[in-house]
């Protein structure tokens, strides 16, 4: 893997940062995030700093250019990915649109599909959420149960789904859902796009041990969906979505952004409180930083796969156990920095960063379960990538 860059690849790292030293809400590089009470007004900032990020074409840059991309390939994208965290940009409102399903829109949506929900995903116009795990169905995707029964001119659509990001402010969701109940477990699954805002629908917030709400309960009541809306062919949605699941698993380009901040901002924070001359301290800190490069490095190599016009295949798996177990590790780091202020929330004077770091540590404790539980990554790996039998079932 050759990682030394090309004269249009270095070219277009300096327009990026150029384009952002004009355009953050903040000193590049330097500048946080403002805290929101309020989650509402937390995506509504979003969405405004999304649509502005379109308006420069570093949304979905490896997208065609009628869809408002830069026609670029994987390789360029990451690149903007990159710079993204270099510049401690916000992260992407829209990122289930842009990260999952318009990647399989683009390999699997009809022209009439792409060309009505690819623009809007890029410009956080319509934001859109995952409708996959269920109460009896997470690691385990192809138990599900939500039903989708055939009707004149469409679908009607009952069940229930659960930890679905922002589904509160979601006007579209992908939802994967059974067709045929007499089909084997995986053949008999379509993929659908549903309207949030549809009669039937009804949202559920659920409050998180980080006192938030960002995750929720969606339940389907005889909701209709046009014919429109299948994506793919009928009873053929598991195909669908291991698209979107390479997409989440395979090169991932959220958590690269997250953690190069999160390492960046540690390392200041510990030089802060002296931890580098701590020699409990100080191997661990260098421990995090060497395996956040790995991570970048694992996601190099998914990239050069994918711009040879491999699938990702199997590495994604790989690349998802490494960066889950990786994380929590490193938070782990971080509360030892903070020490004996570790237990304590916002609003205590003696607690730097003011709940900052708690609340990461306590939310990246999820990262072993979700896109898939890191037992199933596992089992993935031995099975597809050392070739190991599959243990029989009682």
């Amino acid at each position: 893997m050759d990682l030394t860059p090309t004269a249009a690849e270095a070219a277009l790292r300096a327009d990026v940062r150029a384009w952002l030293r004009e355009h953050l809400p903040w000193e590049y590089g330097r500048g946080l995030p403002p805290r929101f009470d309020d989650l509402a007004e937390e995506v509504a900032f979003g969405r405004e700093w999304q649509a502005k990020l379109a308006s420069g074409r570093w949304v979905g840059v490896a997208w065609p250019e009628e869809y408002g991309g830069r026609g670029a390939g994987p390789v360029e994208h990451y690149i903007v990915t990159e710079e993204l965290a270099r510049a401690r940009a916000p992260e992407l409102v829209g990122r289930i649109g842009v990260n999952l399903v318009g990647p399989t829109l683009l390999a699997h949506g009809t022209p009439e599909q792409k060309a009505r929900f690819l623009p809007n995903i890029l410009s956080a116009t319509e934001i859109w959420c995952q409708l996959f795990s269920e109460p009896g169905a997470g690691s385990d995707l192809t138990s599900l149960s939500t039903r989708a029964e055939r009707v004149d001119g469409g679908w009607q659509l009952n069940g229930q789904k659960v930890w679905t990001s922002y589904a509160q402010f979601a006007d579209w969701g992908w939802c994967l859902a059974r067709t045929d109940p007499d089909a084997p477990k995986s053949k008999g699954i379509s993929a659908l796009v549903v309207d949030m805002h549809a009669s039937g629908v009804e949202v559920r917030p659920l409050r998180q041990i980080t006192d938030e709400s960002d995750f929720n309960e969606v339940f389907f009541s005889d909701v209709f969906i046009p014919e429109d809306r299948l994506v793919g062919p009928e009873h053929g949605g598991w195909q669908v979505a291991n698209s979107t699941l390479t997409h989440e698993r395979g090169v991932n380009p959220r958590q690269l952004v997250i953690h190069a901040q999160l390492i960046d901002e540690l390392w200041r924070f510990a030089i802060e409180q002296g931890a580098f001359d701590d020699p409990r301290l100080a191997p661990r800190l260098a421990q995090a930083f060497a395996e956040v490069r790995i991570f970048q490095l694992h996601n190099w190599r998914s990239i050069s796969r994918t711009a040879k016009g491999a699938d990702p295949g199997p590495v994604g798996s790989i690349n998802k156990l490494w960066w889950s177990e990786m994380s929590k590790r490193l938070h782990d780091t971080v509360m030892a920095v903070v020490g004996d202020a570790a237990p304590l929330w916002r609003g205590a004077s003696e607690n730097a960063g003011d709940g900052v770091w708690q609340r990461s540590w306590l939310y990246y404790q999820a990262s072993s379960i979700w896109a898939g539980t890191n037992e199933i990554q596992r089992n993935v790996i031995g099975e597809r990538t050392l070739g190991l039998p599959r243990e029989p079932r009682a």
